[in-house]
């Protein structure tokens, strides 16, 4: 599903944004969900593994944010996983649309990622997740870390349920691609922890149910 044509909930939209090696198929539960709340959903498609970032996020949001404002929604939001939270404060650096709303990010590598330090060194992972993989370690000179604080509505929800094998390459608590330290970003008005890895957040009812909340009132229920 890419956009439907229902009424908006007082004309607003939602933009959706995959992460890194995902499609946007692995939105479109939320994407159905926020729909039967009414939204008018639109879920971005890009090609994270052909160029850098801030390529991905030029075409991706300027796409999305021209189809939703053509269809009427006034205002926008924006929920992401993973990378694509990378790629909303990349676009918000260059553009600044004045319909966006409210963002909630799940399991961004708002500070990078300690997974990426370790594996970026390595010929085939900079072959399999692109030029965009490499730029998501936690160095100082590193994509997340020179995006700043933002300065829009932001609520960030993350997990601390990893994979197994994975936690050894985190000195805290993580989903297993980011730690729940570094999923925080300077400026975010609200901050959740659940019981999820990184891959299958979106799906998870009670995140949905919390994006829910955060989109309607700007914080998450407890």
């Amino acid at each position: 599903m890419k956009t439907r044509s229902v009424p908006a909930v007082a004309n607003e939209g939602v933009l959706l944004l995959h992460g890194l090696a995902r499609t946007r198929r692995s939105m479109e539960p939320m994407a159905r969900f926020l729909y039967d709340k009414g939204y008018l959903v639109h879920n971005q498609g890009y090609p994270s593994l052909r160029a850098p970032i801030e390529a991905l996020a030029l075409e991706a949001l300027e796409h999305g944010f021209a189809h939703l404002r053509d269809r009427g929604a006034q205002r926008v939001h924006v929920v992401t996983h993973s990378m694509g939270g990378i790629l909303l404060r990349s676009y918000w650096q260059r553009r600044r649309p004045q319909q966006l709303a409210r963002v909630v990010m799940l399991s961004p590598p708002n500070q990078g990622s300690e997974l990426v330090d370790v594996l970026a060194r390595f010929a085939w992972f900079r072959l399999m997740f692109g030029p965009a993989g490499s730029q998501l370690g936690t160095g100082e000179e590193s994509l997340p870390r020179r995006l700043g604080p933002v300065d829009f509505p932001l609520g960030v929800i993350t997990g601390n349920r990893p994979a197994i094998g994975l936690k050894i390459f985190f000195p805290g608590p993580s989903d297993g691609k980011v730690s729940v330290q570094r999923a925080q970003v300077e400026g975010m008005e609200d901050f959740l922890v659940l019981p999820c890895g990184h891959s299958m957040i979106m799906r998870k009812t009670v995140v949905k149910e919390q994006v829910l909340a955060y989109l309607q009132a700007g914080r998450f229920n407890r």
